[in-house]
């Protein structure tokens, strides 16, 4: 098996508005993203069937968990199991996020 090799993209380079997301990493049932939020027009809602761990590399973001806001800074990670609502109320602009998908099919 090779292996592969690759740089995170620097949060200066996130949208102005919106997210940005590059798959890193990816086998049959994980994927590896690097998301880049700029400010959101509006919240950005999930549900996924799958697990899924994220940590803020940079910047901020305020979400809501099953009804619960969770403020997040550079450096705090959260598991979301499978099938709990979660959204993204709001990001500082640029933010930098590492997420890993567990038990994820192949990216959308």
């Amino acid at each position: 098996m090779a292996t592969t090799r690759g740089r995170l993209r620097p949060p200066s380079s996130a949208p102005s508005a919106g997210e940005s997301v590059e798959i890193l990493a990816r086998g049959a049932t994980w994927r590896i993203e690097q998301i880049l939020s700029g400010e959101l027009a509006q919240p950005v809602e999930d549900r996924l069937d799958h697990d899924e761990w994220v940590v803020v590399l940079a910047g901020a973001a305020v979400l809501d968990v099953d009804g619960v806001e969770v403020t997040m800074a550079e450096g705090e990670w959260i598991h979301l199991p499978a099938g709990v609502p979660h959204r993204v109320r709001s990001t500082a602009r640029p933010t930098s996020w590492l997420a890993v998908h567990l038990g994820a099919g192949p990216a959308p």
